[in-house]
């Protein structure tokens, strides 16, 4: 079972991954970029120790950034291990994913190979995911996703903040890490050979020459999609030329693509980010459209080359692919906001829903009135808002005279029908509050996976008895919340009653079939109160429910 907390801790968690990821793309040259992929990893996830181990080009490794620790610097940094060491120590241990993880128990034969490494003794461990000192865990970061391509260094951490080894959430934050640091790393080594090849350019005719050829290369064979486009005039953006790597991304042949500017392949949603994007170093994360209709997520960077000293100028664009990244981003905010057991919404986003309906004071009727005259008596061509004849909404009307305009507030209040057992038709956002009865007796007598199964069945039943846009969120062990906006009280009272009828049937775990009931509170929103008075308010009246009928009677819903 998930603790309420561990929510909160997962969003704080994909904040700071998210963080530091953006930094790695802000570093200017090869060695700011591995020392910010070094500090990322202490400051995003959570370790006390990391070491950027890069492969050289004889392929051996360096110790090129170490952060954590000034005496671990002092003692590695700039030492190196040799290639042989290092595929050993790859094919040692435990695989998680593309991680390499040696436990104490395996690993005190690499004491005395040549890779620099920085180990303290310590005591046993006292549980089995307890951090040994002499534990060693290995992110090898390659050329390509899925650990394909060459292998372009190891990060290396050691000491997790919480004394324990990574989880499965832990495991794919890092593996994700390492995955964008090597994307980091090869833009650096790539804008590095950019930035030289620009700077010769500046030189004599001759110089000139020579790096044509070598800018030709750099474009024409980079991993990612490059491209160039017209400067300024009638033509300002339209492709004049693109290498291999971004047709193949767009699935569109060159010669198609200089018909095209980026804002013709832009997605709509995104047309005011890219122009928005300056052309001096601007960036920008945007869709792009394929050939098959399809969008594909991109980082496009601009700088300005000129073909000559004096001549005209052209944006070379470089364009980078990261739809694994969004995608990988997306699944871990969809784990952070919803219950891993039943797939609903959890209590941290059921608070958030809740709340964004919410404000701090109770609406005015008074405002509401003048808000709903306003819109009654409004002449359109008035930019005012005032009627043909240029009086206020309320002038004349008794009761409202010599006190000025009333206040007019933007925000739709969320107002809940009044108390009582009659209904007078008017609605709100109703929230019902779940109780299982009889889950306990299962859990205990039958044990967790068949309680699971039940919690699993319960929710398949909740969500298929709602409307399209009502919210059903699980909010810890047997509760589970319903919010259903523009119900009257009666419309409240005969969702309860389908809810609960739905849940009675037997459920089928294994061949056996067991039974729970279900007790509804139904509370109301209301501007003027909190999330957590709101949900107080509906367990509160889903206790009295529960206690109004017998024991016997609650399994029968």
């Amino acid at each position: 079972m998930e603790t309420e907390s561990e929510p909160y801790v997962r969003l704080a968690t994909l904040r700071q991954l998210h963080q530091v990821v953006a930094e790695l793309n802000t570093a200017r040259s090869l060695a700011d970029t591995l020392q910010t992929v070094a500090d990322g990893a202490i400051a995003g996830l959570g370790y006390e120790l990391a070491a950027v181990n890069l492969v050289r080009p004889d392929g051996d490794l360096v110790v090129a950034a170490v952060a954590g620790s000034a005496g671990a610097e002092a003692l590695m940094a700039g030492r190196v291990g040799s290639r042989s060491s290092w595929e050993r120590r790859l094919a040692m241990g435990e695989r998680w994913g593309d991680l390499c993880f040696i436990p104490h128990t395996e690993g005190w034969v690499l004491d005395d190979d040549d890779v620099p490494q920085w180990h303290t003794a310590g005591p046993a461990p006292r549980f089995p995911d307890e951090w040994h000192p002499m534990d060693r865990l290995f992110a090898p970061m390659y050329a390509a996703a899925n650990g394909g391509g060459e292998l372009l260094g190891v990060i290396s951490v050691d000491r997790p903040r919480n004394g324990r080894r990574p989880g499965p959430w832990g495991q794919e934050a890092l593996q994700m890490y390492a995955f964008q640091a090597a994307i980091a790393i090869s833009n650096a080594r790539l804008r590095a050979n950019m930035q030289r090849a620009l700077v010769r350019l500046e030189r004599d005719q001759q110089a000139l020459r020579a790096s044509e050829e070598s800018f030709r290369q750099a474009f024409e064979y980079a991993p990612s999609g490059m491209a160039v486009a017209e400067m300024g005039g009638d033509q300002h953006g339209r492709l004049l030329r693109t290498n291999d790597a971004l047709c193949r991304l767009l699935g569109r042949p060159a010669a198609a693509m200089r018909r095209y500017s980026f804002s013709d392949l832009v997605h709509p949603e995104d047309i005011g980010t890219l122009l928005r994007t300056s052309a001096e170093g601007g960036r920008a994360e945007l869709r792009l459209a394929r050939r098959d209709g399809t969008y594909v997520w991109v980082s496009l960077r601009n700088s300005v080359v000129a073909d000559t000293t004096d001549g005209p100028r052209f944006l070379l664009t470089h364009v980078e692919d990261i739809e694994e990244r969004k995608r990988h981003e997306l699944q871990l905010a969809h784990r952070a906001s919803h219950d891993s057991l039943t797939g609903l919404p959890n209590s941290a986003e059921l608070r958030s829903r809740l709340g964004a309906r919410l404000c701090s004071r109770p609406p005015s009727s008074l405002a509401d009135s003048y808000a709903a005259s306003a819109t009654v008596f409004a002449d359109p061509r008035d930019p005012h808002g005032f009627g043909a004849d240029g009086k206020e909404p309320f002038e004349g009307v008794d009761g409202f005279e010599g006190k000025g305009p009333a206040p007019y507030d933007h925000h739709v209040h969320t107002v809940a029908p009044p108390d009582g057992a009659a209904d007078d038709g008017s609605k709100g956002l109703a929230v019902l509050f779940c109780d299982l009865d009889g889950f306990k007796s299962i859990n205990d007598r039958f044990g967790h996976h068949t309680g699971d199964a039940v919690l699993i069945e319960v929710a398949r039943r909740l969500t298929s008895g709602v409307r399209d846009g009502d919210t059903v969120a699980r909010l810890g062990g047997d509760e589970f919340v319903v919010l259903a906006d523009g119900l009257g009280t009666a419309d409240a009272q005969d969702l309860a009653v389908r809810l609960r009828n739905a849940i009675i049937p037997p459920i089928r775990v294994d061949g056996r079939a067991v039974r729970v009931g279900a007790s509804f509170g139904i509370g109301w929103a209301s501007c003027g109160m909190t999330a957590e008075e709101v949900l107080a308010s509906a367990d509160q009246r889903m206790y009295v429910e529960k206690r109004s009928r017998s024991k016997a009677n609650r399994r029968a819903g």
